[in-house]
């Protein structure tokens, strides 16, 4: 007798597989990447994003709640962290080494660097601890490469370091994608946004800008893509849907960043000049030689923006030869956590000579805003 053939027909009522959150995400992302952006597809893309962003907090509960994750672990010293970024080989141990006392090891192969190796930069009385890490990979934000482990540290740090190789210049902009993804905003202000929840009354939407990016229509859409509601929205910044998502997460890092272009010795004059006009204030170097520290050193003190404020005790001189290292637009209430925590709560007042004084040894509270160069004289109870 025969056998049967098995039929190549699909079984009606065998169930279609369930969709994951990635493929929903890139199904998203394509329609995000074949929409042209005007006017009446303002309000779709902003839903669009707000969905992908909802999918992506979704995806990382998920993979949070399947235990703890290997990562590495950075205790923060001194008066700034900064984190060297590049692809693998790009010369960051050459360059942490160079500008620290670290002993980073150095190779000419890709992923020397297996783990996080701290040095500590002397510049200006700042002590500055500067983070060598392995090398970021495209994907590094989906985990390729150990990429989420790093891209975590950077959460802690105060300013990145995007090194670039001069003939792959192309990796700035990989590197700015990674993190992105990461949650990590470099370069760009805080948005100036309050969301109040409220438990009824609907969206209430205040704005002292004017947003040519983001109507109410859109607002709303993207509040209730996030399950809100009911809720106060006070806008001050013009802002887009993107930076709007940002402020209803919440978790975003804003970072300064710098950029630093090595390897020049084997560029033409040409591609220095090109390179030039593609990163204006980046500072270009050999690795190798080592003769750019003091100029690198400024840079980065400058890109933390660190100030100096002098110490005077009651009836002495200020030392002025010794700052304590604050950052730009610190409070007495500051000065006073860094050199002591229990300053705070025996705190009667401070006298301030210099720029943020209004006349010398003036009698100022906790709250009032220091300048650099200004000698500050605590009174304690």
């Amino acid at each position: 007798m025969a056998k049967k053939k098995k039929s190549r027909h699909t079984n009606l009522n065998e169930k279609p597989e369930k969709k994951t959150s990635y493929d929903k995400i890139k199904e998203l992302e394509q329609e995000l990447s074949t929409t042209k952006y005007n006017k009446r597809t303002q309000h779709h893309i902003g839903l669009v994003k707000a969905r992908i962003a909802g999918l992506k907090k979704k995806e990382l509960a998920r993979s949070a709640s399947k235990g703890k994750k290997e990562g590495y672990s950075v205790r923060k010293t001194g008066d700034g962290t900064v984190i060297i970024l590049g692809f693998p080989s790009v010369g960051k141990s050459t360059l942490l080494n160079s500008i620290t006392n670290a002993d980073s090891p150095i190779g000419t192969y890709d992923f020397t660097t297996l783990k996080v190796i701290p040095g500590i930069m002397d510049h200006k009385h700042a002590k500055i601890q500067i983070l060598d890490v392995p090398g970021v990979v495209s994907g590094a934000a989906s985990g390729r490469g150990r990429g989420k482990e790093v891209l975590a540290i950077i959460r802690n740090c105060d300013l990145v370091i995007i090194l670039l190789d001069i003939n792959h210049l192309k990796a700035y902009n990989v590197l700015c994608k990674e993190l992105y993804e990461a949650g990590i905003r470099l370069n760009q202000e805080k948005p100036d946004v309050r969301i109040k929840k409220k438990a009824r009354g609907g969206i209430q939407i205040g704005k002292t800008v004017h947003l040519p990016d983001l109507d109410d229509k859109t607002i709303k859409s993207i509040l209730k893509e996030f399950s809100i509601s009911n809720a106060e929205v006070l806008i001050r910044t013009r802002i887009n849907a993107d930076q709007f998502i940002d402020c209803i997460e919440g978790n975003r890092k804003y970072l300064p960043g710098i950029v630093i272009v090595n390897k020049i010795d084997l560029a033409t004059p040409e591609q220095i000049v090109d390179a030039k006009k593609i990163f204006p204030d980046a500072l270009f170097i050999c690795a190798n030689k080592g003769d750019y520290t003091n100029e690198l050193k400024e840079k980065i003190y400058n890109g933390l923006e660190l100030i100096s404020i002098y110490l005077k005790e009651v009836g002495k001189k200020a030392d002025l030869k010794i700052p304590l290292i604050m950052n730009k637009g610190c409070i007495i209430r500051d000065v006073c956590s860094k050199l002591h925590r229990d300053f705070i709560t025996k705190f009667k007042y401070a006298r301030v000579w210099g720029r943020s004084a209004k006349f010398d040894g003036q009698m100022l509270r906790l709250k009032h805003k220091l300048l650099d160069g200004d000698v500050v004289e605590l009174h304690l109870r």
